[in-house]
């Protein structure tokens, strides 16, 4: 056992990581507290619907709709119970039930019954589930045993969001540091799982981080010239009203920048780090210098179609913002200066040039890390000789 551990030292990674995530799924957040001991969360099947209380403005609903519910979960399964769904006024959080629909409950229990019951959304627990269970099958027949560990490193970096970085903005850290520290670990971890505790493993993770570090250090720097607010993003406004008006929300919008980049830096340096590998082992006498070069070329093909993937993930999520700018003949002066297209501007140019600095930034560290000894000596970037190899081979018998 000890020795196809020694042999294969990634099944120790994979422990040491499958053992943190379950300590992050038990560590409480900080605010588990808030919810009440006597507040429930059921699925329930809805029976019949009162659409009476309802008030329709053009395309806005508002009012109350009552719901006669079947319990389908919890202690009061088979039950039947009287349901509120309250309407806010606004299409993006209000939803509208028909008979038949299965939904979620929030509802409080006193003296052993349901006093009040409100609408939480269809429910749609168990098909995420199902979504993520073929998912994970997916990943695993794909990758098999590199599948495992991508699997164990997408837990980890939910956990680490969730149970973490968020509550530790919610406590009024600086979320600057505390991002950059997240990212910086899971970068470390997702590097070693993927390419192994080996000069790949380690060339990903200072070429990638050395990229992130650079997209702070820009966002810092042009917000200052673009003076985006943190209250573009949504929810920053209700979280504010909500009780906290401590928190640094537009640190934590910059804060959003380098970590949505940070999966397209950790791929774009593992995709360097692996070619700047199999160049090693194919060509071992190769030359420091044609080694960064080679390892700059993997780059530059794959800078392109990176820097697009950023583009149209940002905006896809604002399809609606720009269709609405150009029903209205907004001209593109005022639609590139009005600040939510800025913000999503400098989270699109300085997510690219993080991209773009991390292909030399990778290949420089990947050339000096495969070419010097461990005593920190540049290797020969000659041919070894026949005679230097038994000269090796010798010293080491004799040692």
């Amino acid at each position: 056992m000890k020795a196809y551990l020694k042999t294969h030292p990634d099944i120790l990674l994979v422990i040491l990581f499958a053992g943190l995530c379950w300590i992050l799924f038990a560590l409480p957040t900080g605010y588990d507290q808030l919810i009440s001991k006597d507040t429930h969360y059921d699925k329930a099947r809805v029976l019949s619907v009162d659409n009476s209380d309802i008030m329709v403005h053009a395309i806005v609903k508002a009012g109350t709709q009552d719901l006669e519910v079947k319990m389908l979960a919890g202690p009061f399964k088979g039950e039947k119970a009287r349901v509120i769904n309250a309407l806010k006024g606004k299409m993006e959080l209000d939803e509208i039930y028909q008979k038949g629909q299965v939904i979620l409950v929030q509802y409080t229990v006193i003296n052993g019954k349901i006093k009040t019951a409100y609408s939480n959304g269809h429910y749609r627990i168990s098909h995420e589930v199902w979504l993520l269970g073929l998912f994970a099958l997916l990943l695993l027949a794909v990758g098999g045993w590199t599948g495992l560990k991508a699997l164990l490193s997408f837990a980890l970096a939910g956990l680490m969001l969730w149970k973490i970085m968020v509550p530790l903005f919610l406590k009024g850290y600086d979320p600057i540091p505390i991002a950059l520290a997240v990212v910086g670990f899971l970068t470390l971890a997702i590097s070693l799982l993927v390419g192994g505790l080996t000069r790949r493993g380690a060339v990903t993770f200072f070429g990638a981080f050395l990229g992130l570090g650079f997209t702070c250090i820009l966002a810092l720097y042009f917000n200052e010239s673009f003076r985006i607010h943190g209250a573009v993003r949504p929810f920053a406004e209700t979280l504010l009203y909500s009780g906290f008006y401590d928190l640094q929300i537009t640190r934590i919008f910059l804060a959003g920048i380098f970590i949505a980049s940070s999966g397209a830096v950790m791929d774009l340096a593992m995709d360097i780090a692996a070619s700047m590998d199999e160049v090693k082992k194919n060509n071992p006498d190769i030359s420091l210098k044609d080694h960064i070069r080679s390892g700059m070329s993997v780059g530059r093909a794959v800078i392109g179609t990176m820097t697009t993937t950023l583009l149209l993930a940002y905006s896809g999520g604002y399809m609606t913002m720009m269709m609405l700018f150009m029903a209205q003949g907004v001209p593109l002066i005022n639609f590139f200066n009005i600040n939510f297209v800025a913000a999503e501007v400098l989270n699109t140019l300085v997510g690219s040039f993080g991209l773009v600095t991390v292909a030399p930034f990778t290949a420089a560290v990947g050339g000096f890390v495969y070419h010097f000894r461990p005593d920190g000596i540049l290797k020969k970037t000659m041919p070894v000789t026949s005679e230097e190899m038994k000269h090796c081979a010798s010293q080491i018998r004799t040692e």
